[in-house]
């Protein structure tokens, strides 16, 4: 394949998305529009509809980036088949990319939560609940966990990545003391 097509189809998509990222900032999805993304991007339609069925299918195409970007910050761990239980280096992406993580939350793409791409450590419930209920612990753990994340991106992640962690770590603490 054309090495120069595919650096310009990425840099397209990485303008489109940064365009759309910034209209969902003031905008509803509703009323932003293709015309407009491009406009902003300085692009035309045709190379907006080269990368994308409609705004929905950009809209796909973000979650499942930001969603890989996640799945790779564990790639070593889930071939290891090893957990860490290192939720620090998920703190410090979301810090890093917090407009990313807004509009992901915003759009409702947490659904397929980026909590599921980090392998919960059943070795550890094993010891601390016995296995007892566990399907509900980790309904439980991942709700807790987006909820945390959801309230530290509305403060825009005013505490570090690390003083999160530490409430993670905390609330599990708490959690297997009480079982």
């Amino acid at each position: 394949m054309n090495t120069l097509n595919n650096k310009r189809r990425k840099q397209s998509q990485e303008i489109i998305e940064k365009v759309f990222i910034q209209l969902l900032q003031t905008k509803n999805i509703e009323q932003i529009s293709v015309t407009e993304i491009c406009e902003k991007a300085n692009l035309n339609r045709s190379t907006f509809y080269a990368n994308y069925i409609d705004i929905y299918d950009l809209i796909k195409k973000i979650g499942e980036k930001l969603e890989n970007e996640v799945s790779e910050l564990y790639f070593d761990e889930r071939e290891r088949h090893y957990n860490s239980n290192d939720f620090l280096k998920l703190f410090k992406h979301i810090k890093d990319n917090q407009i990313f993580y807004k509009t992901y939350f915003k759009l409702g793409l947490d659904t397929n939560s980026i909590i599921e791409k980090y392998e919960y450590d059943s070795n550890l419930s094993k010891i601390f609940y016995n296995d007892r209920f566990i399907d509900y612990h980790i309904e439980f753990f991942k709700a807790g966990i987006t909820a945390i994340i959801k309230k530290w991106l509305s403060n825009d992640c005013k505490e570090s990545a690390e003083e999160i962690f530490y409430i993670i770590q905390s609330e599990y603490t708490i959690a297997k003391t009480h079982i």
